[in-house]
């Protein structure tokens, strides 16, 4: 029997509308609902679970609200995990998958297959199912499955070219918030995860005279130090001062705050970093994580050791940051188009 600890309280949030299942909501569960997901938003109910895979999926929930991981983690996890679950529950399996690893390697194996094909996922989407089932597997004492990764294609990951950069960045100089500015300044200056920018404190900021860092800090105990870009310093400096004169800014410790002067939420950022792109002129897909790819692209192009880059972004393989100097789709079109 897996020893996962207590029960958990199963709570309803809202997904995103690629979700594999079609489902627009997920269960969240902790003892406390906001180590998880902060605060349970309305919806319909998600994808239901038969009375054995309902306790197996909030048992998991209660062993996440422990787990070293950050709390968009925990929510991916919980989701996909959730999306399994719901699939298990009606697949033909030999033998028990929940208990028997081969079974077990069966079903995720043809899971796999399943979201590949009939659903049409996204291999690195299939690949972050795969490491939430793989995560609850461990978490019930049997181990990962025998799955392999879908394999993913051969081109570096979506960056902003350099007009659209120019226009990014033009958006973001006549912003009028500093607090906004700022905050859009870190995926594109500094490598941050959405998730590790709403997360830092003002004791993360390092700043004296003309130099300046930032202490980021990743999944579990993961930290890494990164120096401010003179325009991404000024920018932080100016929302650092404005900062006081902000609700709760003498309690908080955050270093960003929404307007009741709490830490601003991940949907908070995201909507301002979706804000600025659509003034910009960019499509809708431009979000934080395309200007990390952004900022990784640009290092690893300009020359810049792979392993420095890796520090940069935190990345844990070396074989992650090696992908940004694989061709993109710009670079195959200006090779076609060398041809007489």
């Amino acid at each position: 029997m897996p020893a996962y600890g207590r029960s958990a309280t199963l709570y309803a949030v809202e997904l995103p509308e690629n979700d594999v299942l079609g489902s627009r909501l997920w269960n969240v569960a902790s003892l406390n609902p906001r180590s998880l997901s902060g605060t349970p938003r309305r919806g319909r109910q998600p994808v239901p679970l038969s009375g054995r895979f309902e306790t197996v999926h909030a048992t998991y929930y209660a062993a996440l609200a422990d787990a070293p991981l950050s709390a968009e983690t925990r929510r991916t996890y919980a989701s996909k995990t959730r999306q399994y679950l719901a699939w298990l529950q009606t697949a033909s399996v030999d033998g028990d998958a929940l208990t028997d690893p081969a079974a077990r390697d069966s079903a995720v194996r043809a899971w796999r297959i399943h979201l590949l094909t009939l659903v049409g996922q996204a291999p690195t989407t299939v690949n972050n199912a795969l490491a939430a089932v793989d995560d609850f597997y461990s978490r019930r004492g049997i181990g990962r499955a025998a799955a392999e990764r879908a394999a993913l294609p051969a081109q570096a990951p979506r960056t902003l070219d350099k007009r659209a950069q120019r226009r990014w960045l033009r958006a973001v100089d006549a912003h009028p918030s500093s607090r906004d500015r700022a905050l859009a300044g870190l995926p594109f200056y500094a490598g941050a995860r959405i998730a590790e920018t709403v997360r830092l404190d003002t004791r993360d900021l390092h700043i004296s005279g003309r130099k300046g860092g930032i202490r980021i800090h990743g999944d579990g105990a993961r930290m890494r130090d990164v120096p401010l870009h003179p325009k991404l310093r000024a920018d932080i400096q100016l929302w650092s001062k404005e900062r006081l004169n902000w609700p709760g800014s003498a309690k908080s410790p955050a270093l960003f705050l929404n307007r009741r002067g709490g830490r601003l939420s991940v949907r908070g950022a995201h909507d301002i970093i979706a804000h600025i792109a659509h003034a910009a002129g960019l499509g809708d897909d431009t979000t934080a994580h395309v200007l990390r790819h952004t900022f990784a692209a640009t290092l690893v192009r300009g020359g810049t050791d792979l392993v420095v880059v890796a520090a940069l972004l935190g990345n844990a393989r070396l074989d992650t940051t090696r992908g940004y100097a694989k061709p993109t789709a710009a670079d195959r079109d200006k090779a076609v188009k060398l041809l007489p």
